[in-house]
């Protein structure tokens, strides 16, 4: 006699099919037992299925079974995940449903179960990959972003936001607005564009200033792409990374290149220029013309020694330390005032003036004195230098009675203008004076006036005192 139909499409079933009673033994499988477990169906009939379950997960699989059919009064069903002995002892997951329905015929609960054994390693794998990627993000220095197509909410950004940008994730999470508070201003209406041209669809590379809590200091290199979704931006992903030190180091290269092609080779035109004359007619003006090859060959001189302690900053340049401003004041004048005599200096000092900075600080303090004693206009120049703490940062204002600075010298010098051969900077001395401070995490800020010459102050970050021993 044939088997029933519904007995043929139960073995022809993908998913094991069981019939249990209360206490969770087999009283009937389907053929899908042997392909899924490896058992044939008579083998496993009066066996306690708890006790071919996973020592971790058989307590809460009973549980959720004898709760589901305590359930008497309304109808009850329930998903569980679990593993489950094979036949070779090995484990396999899968995943039943269960119910509290049964009648005198079945004899028990019917249990359906299927085998989840490749989506459980996809998630497992999907989830290793995804605690890989936190992991990379939360140690890169580089920053992380996702947005959602309209910036409106924030979907992912990694800690390393907060030291480049100086912002905090709690603030653009509060509002996505909150990270153009710390682009430098003058680049702003720059990323506002690319970030609509982001919207647009459109890919974006650039790069612009940021941090307010450095001044502005940090570059930033932004690659940004538009995710799109049937022909709509719903995501916007990209990078940040911190350029400061590439730039830094480009413009000391445009820098060096600028003083070879303009400055050095202008010096060495007026030498030769002054020596062709000499050897044409020695008679005439020759002590005048020896004077001015003596007095642009020691300015070359000058130059060179610059450039040697310019190159040893680049090339070992040394992190911050606690520095005695007035002291390096002080050595700086003592070497200014042996070679200028006739100058007055007069500085009033505040007490406390300790600073974070390069030891080469004195350097710097040492080249904007001299340059505001050579080249004054008086025989007897007068130079006047005082220092302040306010705040958390160290001033220290030098005001001289020269000429006014060319204004594109210095605003080529802080960045405000690019360097080019119409705008090229006439020494290495300020530069030096630039990247000492700029390496020492402070800035220079220069005012000029036609009736009382120039003030340079020099900023520092302000260093806790030194503890007496």
């Amino acid at each position: 006699m044939n088997p029933p139909v519904d007995r043929v499409l139960l073995d022809y079933a993908q998913d094991k099919i069981a019939v249990v009673d209360r206490h969770g033994t087999y009283q009937y499988l389907n053929r899908a037992a042997k392909s899924i477990l490896g058992y044939d169906p008579d083998d496993l009939v009066g066996e306690n299925a708890f006790e071919y379950m996973h020592p971790s997960d058989r307590d809460y699989v009973r549980t959720r079974f004898e709760e589901t059919i305590a359930v008497d009064d309304e109808f009850v069903d329930v998903t569980v995940e679990y593993r489950h002995r094979q036949r070779d002892e090995g484990w396999v997951w899968l995943e039943s449903r269960m119910s509290n329905l049964t009648d005198s015929e079945l004899g028990g609960y019917v249990v359906s179960t299927r085998d989840i054994s490749d989506r459980i390693a996809a998630e497992r794998e999907r989830d290793e990959t995804e605690t890989r990627l936190r992991e990379l993000a939360a140690n890169t220095d580089d920053v992380l972003w996702m947005f959602s197509g309209d910036w409106s909410e924030l979907l992912f950004l990694n800690p390393a936001y907060e030291s480049v940008y100086g912002g905090s994730i709690d603030a653009i999470e509060a509002d996505t607005d909150a990270f153009l508070d710390c682009i430098y201003p003058e680049d702003l209406p720059a990323v506002q564009r690319s970030m609509a041209a982001l919207s647009r669809g459109e890919s974006v590379d650039m790069e612009y200033r940021v941090n307010p809590g450095e001044n502005y200091n940090r570059w930033v290199w932004v690659q940004a792409e538009p995710i799109v979704e049937d022909g709509e931006v719903v995501r916007i992903v990209g990078f940040t990374r911190d350029v400061t030190d590439r730039n830094r180091r480009e413009r000391q290269l445009a820098v060096v290149d600028n003083l070879l092609r303009h400055n050095i080779r202008n010096d060495m035109t007026t030498i030769l220029g002054q020596a062709e004359l000499i050897a044409d007619d020695p008679e005439v003006d020759a002590p005048e013309r020896a004077a001015v090859i003596r007095r642009v060959g020691e300015a070359l001189l000058q130059t060179t020694e610059k450039q040697r302690e310019t190159l040893h900053l680049f090339r070992s340049p040394a992190c911050p330390t606690t520095v005695d401003v007035a002291d390096a004041v002080d050595a700086a004048l003592a070497s200014v005032r042996v070679r200028y005599p006739a100058a007055t200096i007069e500085t009033t000092l505040a007490d406390g003036l300790v600073a974070s900075a390069l030891s080469e600080v004195e350097v710097a303090f040492s080249e904007l004195i001299e340059n505001a004693v050579k080249h004054a206009e008086s025989d007897a120049p007068t130079v006047r230098i005082s220092g302040r703490v306010r705040d958390d940062e160290i001033e220290i204002r030098i005001d001289d009675d020269c000429p006014p600075l060319p204004e594109f010298e210095y605003r080529v010098l802080t960045g405000d203008k690019p360097m080019s051969d119409v705008y090229h900077s006439t020494g290495l001395g300020l530069w030096l004076v630039y990247w000492i401070v700029d390496l020492s995490d402070g800035r220079v800020e220069f005012v000029t006036s036609d009736e009382t010459g120039n003030t340079i102050t020099v900023v520092l970050p302000r260093a806790p005192a030194p503890t007496p021993e």
